[in-house]
């Protein structure tokens, strides 16, 4: 204990030294005392004791040096014992390593994810006090532009209200036109969030003088580089945004990508100036126009609450003030960075489900570890008797396994966090659809080696401890009598034993989820999507990137159809508004019934998907008309208002009453809408949603449509119908950026969820796999290993090998089963979690309940099999002769 007491006296001086101090006067006054003895008179013994133990605190400080010296050579003493034992046993030490290194990387890699996306702030000044303002329904973050006017000219709680939008716009320099995303942004964007440019300058609220006002362009400094090779002189010089001239102003800092956290924008433009890119009018001046997303910073000592309060406030005054526009408009704040909380809910409970994977690899990693660090004290144990007998205290046996756990520890760490920095380098790096600049920026910080250094410690110093109980109840006499190989108990289950069975718990249930999202994504692959994407091709556009105006849509679409239903092997065309499951879906509106005359929300029946289709559409996207007719081309702007309506339309509107012939009305509308025919239904944008009701608009009554998606479906490889399709639509106007893609690998977007679930589980399922290998392989060798004696004795007694190997693998196969139908019971108890990470969870699939008792007894085999054929293999009279 003298070591530890050292240790100990570092960080408490002060007692330390008057400790010194007293036993320095005791010295004194005793050569006082001799020296008066001695002859001298008490004044002169006296001083010629102070002058025999010289300056008080120059001996303070020679006993202070000394005792530090003392205890920092004992601990170097032990890292060096520590650090030869772990060199001569390297299979212990890289086993140890391994497995540490498997559940701290697991955890540094969800953990940074966790933190890119979710705990780190936007990277502007004062991040903390920045808020999105949403709607009181849950995760309806669009605003309306006259809304956000009047929130941000009456509260009285922000220092700054900004709206912003994404937009896609056709930029062309000189001969060169690439499609690129970027910000629509109110003209207080910047200011508001503090932000400074890189180069020129950036857009103010003072640049904005009504409709058109601001044909200004700030790139950001990734564009700038990439697009006009970072020019110096890029200030000052036209650039066209869909064949309409804008004047870069300025470039963005390096470290400012917008106020998405995903999404990186590679401009930004004054909202003012979205009618001049084609966007409607509506758009700045309906109140029932919800596009932008309101982001304000809050004054110095506001409360989100307070706030909310005052938006609320506000709101319920517009309500009054323009009963036609939304009567339940309530304000919300939300942190942002996630587009809202329709985005930010889903992405925050997978990551949280993922993290408690996470966990659990580290704590079957933490449980194999334990399990090393007990066999490894007990093979230990003549050793460690040797030691005790020659006067070695317990506590210092104990603090050398302790600080080898510390090595092992530190080491463990130290490699997966190398291996996680190195996975999350490339993670970053990545970009996960061409068509969308999203970037998922998670590189690890100091945050993240602080949590890496902490997980590695504790789990190390946790389960580096577990022997200490072994070594106090240790008996060096009995244990040197028997050589160091007493006989084991082992009809009695140990600490370790428990730990293993924990261990492939974990493993079980890990597995079991792996198993889950592979099951789920072979669901979400043969989903009903309500259109079959087999064999067709898309091509999506926007007309206003050609400098169309509305009047012109429906004609360049009619060319359209023309030119790509001429192709050979072409077998249906038709046109849509928006790609089912894709990007840019979906659009809903409010729908009420025939008569209503105010259109409130309580009178609102439902609110429905909405889209506008071409004849012919259904046919191209193999969707099934139930009943009633499809639209015809004499469904135009003078013809009455007809729509098509999928089922649950009609089962929520109409009941269990034929939907074909009725009718009912949009939010504002004086004319109501017959239904002439009804569809199947289908996933329109997740493929998690339940089924949701849709509306079909004839595209020739909606001459106002912008965004064109050209539905082709043909008998032709895709490759050879791009091409083709590609020509044939170069030929209706060069100037129309087209994406020419499968519709297969358009829905790349839609089950990104289920195959990064997929990945995640997966990875994590292989991780406590290997996990239970080692830890099994440990107690199967470790068993026949202590047992060798016994099992050679039943040899030469004629014991069969059946009988031996159940007699030498029988404990870790009984654990093996224990644990294995501990984590089934567990992954059928956990399909809540699982739902949070995969689409459709559902552990109770006999598919998935094979499948994970197949891999455990794969998994048991493997780890077995050595240490089964080592048993198998024993010489009797070998062994007997060794003795």
């Amino acid at each position: 204990m003298s070591v530890l007491r050292r240790i100990t006296n570092l960080f408490s001086r002060s007692r330390v030294d008057q400790e010194a101090e007293a036993e320095l006067q005791s010295h004194i006054e005793m050569r006082t005392e001799d020296n008066i003895a001695a002859g001298m008179s008490q004044e002169e013994a006296r001083r010629h004791a102070l002058l025999r133990f010289g300056n008080p605190t120059v001996a303070k400080e020679r006993v202070a040096a000394m005792d530090m010296s003392l205890a920092l050579e004992s601990v170097w003493r032990d890292i060096r014992y520590a650090w030869r034992q772990l060199l001569k046993h390297p299979g212990f030490t890289i086993t140890a390593v391994t497995t540490l290194a498997l559940g701290i990387g697991a955890n540094v890699v969800v953990f940074s994810v966790l933190n890119g996306l979710i705990l780190r702030p936007l990277n502007v000044p004062d991040p903390q006090s920045l808020f999105n303002v949403e709607h009181k329904q849950h995760g309806s973050y669009f605003q309306s532009y006259p809304d956000y006017l009047d929130y941000r000219e009456r509260n009285r709680t922000f220092s700054g209200l900004a709206a912003y939008d994404t937009t896609r716009v056709a930029i062309t320099t000189g001969t060169t036109t690439t499609r690129n995303f970027g910000y629509l942004a109110s003209g207080n964007y910047f200011d508001m969030l503090r932000v400074q440019p890189a180069l020129g300058r950036l857009f103010h609220l003072s640049d904005e003088h009504g409709i058109n006002s601001a044909p200004y362009i700030v790139l950001s400094y990734d564009f700038w580089h990439t697009r006009f090779d970072g020019d110096p002189n890029i200030v000052g010089k036209k650039v066209d945004l869909n064949q309409q001239p804008f004047t870069v102003i300025g470039v963005a800092a390096k470290q400012f990508h917008g106020t998405e956290i995903f999404f990186w924008p590679d401009f930004w433009i004054p909202m003012v100036n979205a009618p001049q890119i084609g966007f409607s009018r509506h758009y700045l001046e309906n109140r029932n126009t919800h596009n932008p997303w309101i982001l304000g910073r809050l004054k110095p000592g506001v409360t989100p609450q307070q706030a909310t309060d005052d938006l609320s406030t506000i709101s319920a005054q517009l309500a009054k003030q323009y009963p036609t526009s939304d009567d339940d408009l309530t304000a919300r704040l939300v942190k942002p960075g996630l587009m809202g909380d329709s985005w930010g809910d889903p992405i925050r409970s997978f990551l949280a489900g993922i993290m408690v994977l996470a966990s659990l690899v580290l704590l079957a990693a933490c449980a194999n570890l334990g399990s090393i660090f007990a066999v490894r004290a007990a093979d230990r144990s003549r050793e460690l008797a040797i030691r005790l007998s020659i006067g070695s205290s317990r506590w210092n046996i104990l603090r050398g396994l302790l600080t080898e756990a510390v090595i092992v520890s530190l080491l463990g760490g130290i490699a997966g966090t190398l291996f996680a920095a190195g996975l999350l380098q490339t993670l970053s790096r990545w970009q996960p659809f061409a068509e969308f600049p999203i970037h998922v920026t998670v590189l690890p910080d100091a945050k993240v080696y602080v949590i890496a250094l902490l997980l590695s410690l504790g789990s190390g110093m946790l389960f580096g401890l577990l022997p200490a109980r072994q070594i106090q109840r240790s008996d060096a006499a009995q244990v040197l009598k028997n050589g160091g190989n007493a006989v084991t108990n082992f009809r009695h289950f140990a600490l370790r034993d428990f730990l293993l069975c924990v261990q492939i718990a974990l493993c079980t249930l890990l597995v079991t989820g792996s198993l889950v999202a592979l099951r789920g994504m072979e669901r979400s692959l043969h989903a009903p999507f309500g259109f079959q994407p087999e064999g067709v091709m898309l091509a999506a556009t926007e007309l206003n990137m050609a400098g169309y105006v509305e009047d012109q849509f429906l004609p360049v679409q009619k060319r359209i159809l023309e030119a790509a239903s001429r192709l050979p092997g072409v077998s249906a065309v038709g046109i849509m508004d928006r790609t089912l499951l894709g990007s840019d879906c979906c659009g809903s509106m409010s729908v009420y019934r025939e008569g209503t005359t105010e259109f409130r929300s309580s009178d609102q029946v439902l609110d429905g998907r909405n889209f506008s289709i071409s004849p012919g559409y259904l046919e191209a996207a193999g969707t099934r008309l139930l009943s009633g007719r499809n639209f015809t081309w004499h469904d135009d702007a003078k013809s009455p208002r007809v729509a098509l309506v999928n089922a649950a339309f009609g089962r929520m509107m109409f009941g269990t009453a034929h939907a074909v012939g009725h009718r009912f009305l949009l939010h504002g509308d004086k004319d109501p809408i017959e239904i002439v025919g009804v569809v199947e239904d289908g996933k329109y944008q997740s493929l998690t949603e339940d089924a949701q009701p849709a509306m079909f608009f004839p595209l020739t009554q909606q001459i106002n449509n912008n965004e064109t998606v050209l539905v082709v479906r043909s008998s032709l490889p895709p490759s050879e119908m791009a091409a083709a399709l590609d020509h044939a639509l170069t030929s209706v106007d060069r100037n129309i950026p087209f994406m020419i893609h499968s519709w297969p690998d358009a829905l790349d977007l839609a089950l990104f969820p289920a195959r990064a679930a997929t990945a995640a589980l997966g990875i994590m399922g292989l991780l406590a796999a290997m996990l239970a290998v080692t830890g099994v392989f440990g107690m199967a060798a470790y068993s026949v290993s202590r047992r060798m004696k016994e099992l050679g004795i039943r040899v030469a007694m004629g014991a069969e090998r059946v009988q031996l190997m159940r007699s030498a693998l029988g404990r870790p196969l009984i654990l093996l089963l224990s644990g294995s139908v501990a984590g089934l019971v567990s992954g059928v108890l956990a399909s809540r979690l699982l739902a949070q990470v995969v689409y459709e969870a559902t552990p109770r699939d006999p598919l998935v309940l094979g499948g994970v008792i197949l891999t455990m007894a794969l998994l048991g085999l493997a780890a077995t099999w050595i240490p089964a054929r080592h048993a198998l293999s024993i010489d009797p009279a070998r062994l007997l002769r060794d003795e």
